[in-house]
């Protein structure tokens, strides 16, 4: 039996489009659990993303300036290239729901069958944002309906400036 690393370095990959308190709840506790956080949006032009990879990845840097050991980054490919490329032993992802595990299972397998020494945890989502969603925060925002308290402060001034620009 080997023994457990000394050094965890996680990844939390996702679009975060936009970033939502689910999301930073999770980065928060995640921050705990490891030497080294890496938050990594995906590059996916098959999406029509409402932010830019640039400007996702600017937010985030901004609302992880607590957290001395998170760090942003980006990919495109398979995450565990990436995880790779970035010494990470560890694929940290949210479940919200039991539709959520359903998915996050499959990936999670593919991913160990793929690189069998990097482990996935899966964290359960807070109770106070078990329901948010990006989408959901999409669709709210767009249909003018109010989402503080659901999204950092940043993220709500940039998404009534965006949908301010769509109109």
């Amino acid at each position: 039996m080997a023994a457990p690393p000394l050094h965890l370095i996680g990844i939390y990959p996702g679009s975060f489009d936009p970033l939502t308190n689910g999301h930073l709840d999770l980065i928060a506790r995640g921050s705990r659990m490891v030497q080294r956080l890496i938050v990594a949006v995906l590059k996916n032009d098959s999406k029509r993303a409402l932010f830019s990879v640039e400007e996702r990845m600017e937010i985030l840097a901004e609302v992880v300036r607590p957290y001395p050991n998170v760090e942003v980054g980006s990919f495109d490919g398979l995450l565990v290239d990436y995880a790779a490329s970035r010494g990470a032993n560890l694929i940290l992802r949210g479940i919200r729901a039991i539709s959520d595990y359903e998915y996050e299972l499959q990936m999670a397998l593919m991913n160990r069958r793929l690189k069998p020494e990097l482990e996935t945890a899966f964290l359960m989502a807070g109770e106070a944002y078990s329901f948010i969603s990006s989408h959901l925060v999409k669709e709210v925002v767009s249909l003018g309906g109010d989402v503080s308290g659901l999204v950092p402060p940043t993220v709500e001034q940039r998404l009534k400036a965006r949908m301010k620009r769509k109109e």
